[in-house]
């Protein structure tokens, strides 16, 4: 038999990242949409849609057009959340800068880009980025505008579209395609430079709503998120897949830390955990674990390297989260491609990446004739062969 499977056809969410979302505010306006720990700051969904526009205005107040490039470079905060649904609305393609970027890494995603704003922290653990944007800035012409977001900056871009006329979002988004560009993702360079994977609407929509489908996510459901949103984990399937199915987003802080996690949950009174092993680990090995309520989790994801079945036995023995999934994917995929589901085995769950997603195909290809693999045979040892 053949190495190829493919997934149930299901129908997709033709629309656009802004329209899904207006749905979802339509559907639960009272609903809490969005906590962030470190502030203490709150939002419902009707708020968060205000706060939304008030910035998307701004944006085009500052003459950022459909197609333009608008970066995000800061750790898990409110103000990512708000940017990545703005630029969405107005069709600008937000592009991810890791927060870990030196100089160098910095200069080559703006130019590569071609940014023409940069939505920035000051400044994050030992990282001066308003000193790095300063020393980069001669180096990248098409930069027009740096707004750091914990400054009156962030303030003043959104008081430039106070004056537009009401219906300045809305007669942009009618523009949109589900088709277009949305969001430029960087791979990790591990083979050479950088590559931005460069994605639609369609693409990261559809994936952050079966990611979350695949553990029967409703709007009842609050996902606690320490997972970093420049990457997929983070943006999509943790915020899209929140915000496709109305469920409320909690930041624990801006950086992974497995105490504040762990009392983000018991306080938030999480259902949902996202993390990659080494995050579950570290929390299930803190010495504060066992004083945490984590009763009500029930489900989460766990993806980015092979998990430890010990890891997993205590997930579920442990952490109470009977449904957690193991998922599978690429940057360029949007990103998940494979996920197990919530009535799989322990081992299934441990030894294996899960099924393939609806509406994908799959298959194993012999890197040298280009031909399907039979299952089973493996291909790691052929020449050439890098998967």
């Amino acid at each position: 038999m053949e190495s190829y499977a493919k997934g149930e056809v299901q129908p997709l969410l033709e629309e656009t990242i802004g329209a899904n979302f207006e749905r979802t505010v339509a559907a639960h306006p009272d609903r809490e949409a969005l906590v962030e720990m470190a502030s203490g700051r709150r939002w419902t969904w009707s708020e968060l849609d205000a706060d939304v526009n008030a910035l998307a205005r701004g944006l085009i107040g500052a003459d950022i057009q459909a197609g333009d490039r608008v970066g995000i470079w800061a750790p898990n905060c409110a103000e990512w959340t708000l940017a990545q649904y703005a630029t969405a609305k107005i069709g600008a393609v937000l592009v991810n800068i890791n927060p870990s970027y030196r100089v160098h890494e910095l200069t080559y995603a703006v130019n590569q880009s071609g940014l023409r704003m940069m939505l920035s922290a000051s400044s994050f653990k030992t990282s001066d980025y308003r000193a790095m944007l300063e020393e980069t800035r001669s180096e990248c012409p098409a930069l027009e505008r740096v707004v750091l977001i914990d400054t009156d900056d962030w303030a003043t871009l959104v008081a430039g579209g106070a004056d537009l006329p009401q219906d300045a979002v809305a007669l942009r988004m009618a523009t949109l395609a589900p088709t277009d560009p949305i969001n430029i993702q960087y791979t990790s360079g591990t083979t050479g430079r950088p590559k931005g994977a460069t994605l639609s609407h369609r693409n990261i929509l559809n994936n952050g709503f079966a990611v979350t489908e695949l553990i029967n996510f409703t709007e009842q459901d609050r996902l606690c998120i320490p997972v970093p949103f420049y990457h997929c984990f983070g943006m999509v399937m943790a915020n899209i897949g929140c915000t496709t199915h109305g469920a409320t987003m909690v930041i624990p802080g801006p950086g992974f830390e497995a105490e504040t996690t762990l009392r983000t949950v018991t306080q938030e009174r999480c259902t949902g955990l996202y993390g990659v092993p080494t995050m579950f680990i570290a929390m299930q090995n803190h010495p504060s674990f066992a004083e945490h309520d984590l009763s009500t989790l029930r489900t989460g994801i766990m993806a980015g390297s092979p998990c430890p079945v010990e890891v997993m036995k205590k997930c579920v023995d442990q952490m109470n989260m009977a449904e957690v999934s193991i998922a599978y994917g690429m940057t360029e995929t949007s990103p998940v491609s494979t996920q197990t589901r919530a009535d799989d085995d322990l081992e299934r769950r441990t030894e294996t990446i899960g099924r393939v997603h609806p509406n994908l195909e799959i298959k194993i290809v012999d890197p040298l004739t280009g031909e399907t693999v039979p299952r089973g045979r493996p291909v790691s040892s052929a020449p050439g062969a890098t998967r």
